[in-house]
């Protein structure tokens, strides 16, 4: 107040010229101005808004569920009985089902899935998933204590990266990141302050990693910061390509020799659709490899209940398993994600439910089998047609979809496009994917969100629409892309 009782006028506290700088420089793309943009166009199609399309597909996001994929009966029953537990009482509910909540329920503080766990996830939860990971690795030792639970991979990942990042100017921690990468690693990247070391996929090769690709993005990054950690995405996140074990191999002995920290995202391990392909974990190659890698490598995976098979992205599950870290390292992290108290108790059970599924002698086995491969055999299926459809339009190309749930096809786009573009302020395929969002009502994700060599133009679509959805999205894509290149050229 001023003497004669009139408020002082005041900036506010909280400006963009006064908050952290980094969140600033933070970008992501999947859910950036496309997706605001196809909102605001679902409102004006609500609001009577006359379009030359009924509605917006969005093929933006990895989202199953929000595509039309169904859940999995077991999982969602079993949910269902943890999350009220009277329905334990009745008889429409098998008895394997009933037995899998009442043991996630005893685990539980209170008998309830409300209760805060462990800050490191459930205790029986964590064994089931060690137990998991031994069975897909061929008997490969894992200890509980070495699993963390996390709010999806995204969580567990960024917990790992700000363990990684000190230092300033020249040792300041760079991060080495395929390109084209997840956005998840740029921005949280530069929201911790680190520095992103970009190396290339080989478009040419089916989106390959190479490990003289990998020298050559960290010789020159040595020039400015200090390297300590390389992410390797596979399947792969837009590109869906499946590395070979071969690859893998030569990227661990190159994390060994550089003394890199290998970060493995693994989540999308179940979608795996070409036949001459084949997942391998990181670790069962590690640990094949023999103790001159097995006992020095420092690696962390990722894996998450939000994709393959499952879909469940609302329940916010996964996990991740560190080998070879530092014990009082281990201690800090234990201590950082008591600061988060636990990982929603929700998707730590139905992460149990997706590494301890029905067994044979079980009366939902069937139905989960069944459901489990319709499920991925409906992805193969639309992976095959998108990459076909795709390859078929004058001006695109698509590699594989080997795996995971995207196509990531490059686009050839008219140079008077390109400078109008530039005009703009967009990037070309930004242009370009808007322009498709408003005379189509799709929702694509462009290129350049994910990175890409200069002078390429992509967009990434996932493959979940249903198929006769899917069929819609690309004869709306082939027509737009004739139409905008005879515009434009």
């Amino acid at each position: 107040m001023t003497e004669n009782g009139v408020v002082c006028q005041r900036g506010k506290v909280l400006t963009t010229d006064t908050m952290n700088p980094n969140v600033k420089k933070v970008e992501y793309a999947v859910r950036g101005p496309i997706v605001q943009r196809a909102v605001q166009i679902e409102n004006e199609l609500k609001e009577g808004v006359k379009k030359p399309f009924s509605e917006v597909i969005r093929a933006n996001i990895g989202d199953a569920h929000a595509m039309g994929q169904r859940p999995i009966t077991f999982f969602r029953q079993v949910v269902a009985l943890c999350s009220y537990s009277k329905l334990l009482e009745d008889d429409k509910f098998p008895e394997d089902a009933k037995n899998r909540a009442r043991r996630i329920l005893q685990a539980c503080n209170g008998g309830s899935i409300g209760a805060y766990s462990a800050s490191q996830g459930i205790e029986c939860v964590r064994q089931d998933v060690a137990r998991y990971i031994e069975r897909r690795d061929g008997g490969i030792t894992c200890n509980p204590d070495n699993i963390y639970l996390c709010t999806g991979a995204s969580d567990g990942i960024v917990a790992i990266l700000k363990l990684l990042v000190s230092g300033e100017g020249r040792t300041r921690t760079g991060v080495m990141i395929p390109i084209p990468q997840y956005p998840l690693y740029s921005a949280a990247l530069a929201d911790l302050g680190a520095v992103q070391v970009s190396y290339y996929l080989d478009e040419d090769r089916c989106w390959a990693l190479d490990v003289s690709e990998l020298r050559r993005a960290l010789v020159a990054a040595r020039q400015h910061c200090s390297p300590r950690a390389l992410c390797v995405i596979n399947p792969g996140n837009p590109t869906g390509q499946v590395q070979s074990r071969q690859c893998i191999e030569d990227v661990i002995r190159f994390a060994a020799e550089e003394h890199l920290f290998l970060m493995a995202d693994e989540v999308y391990q179940d979608n795996v659709y070409a036949e001459d392909c084949q997942f391998h974990s990181f670790k069962k190659v590690l640990y094949e490899m023999g103790p001159e890698y097995s006992d020095i490598v420092e690696l962390v995976s990722f894996h998450s209940t939000s994709k393959c098979y499952m879909g469940e992205c609302g329940f916010r599950g996964g996990y991740m398993e560190v080998i070879n870290m530092d014990p009082e390292v281990k201690a800090q992290l234990t201590k950082m994600v008591s600061v988060r108290l636990c990982p929603p108790v929700p998707g730590q059970a139905l992460l149990d439910l997706v590494v301890n599924p029905p067994q044979r002698d079980e009366p939902s086995y069937s139905t989960f089998i069944e459901e489990r491969a319709a499920n991925l055999r409906d992805l193969a299926t639309k992976a095959k047609l998108a990459q076909e459809a795709f390859n078929r339009i004058p001006g695109i190309t698509c590699n594989p979809v080997q795996g995971a749930m995207y196509c990531f096809p490059r686009i050839s786009l008219p140079e008077r496009a390109v400078a109008e573009a530039r005009e703009m302020g967009q990037a070309p395929d930004m242009f370009y994917c808007m322009k498709l969002l408003e005379d189509t009502g799709i929702c694509l994700v462009p290129g350049s969100g994910f990175g890409q060599m200069d002078g390429t133009y992509h967009f990434r679509m996932t493959i979940l629409p249903p198929t006769d959805k899917l069929k819609i999205v690309l004869d709306k894509v082939k027509e737009f892309h004739q139409s905008f290149t005879q515009h434009y050229s």
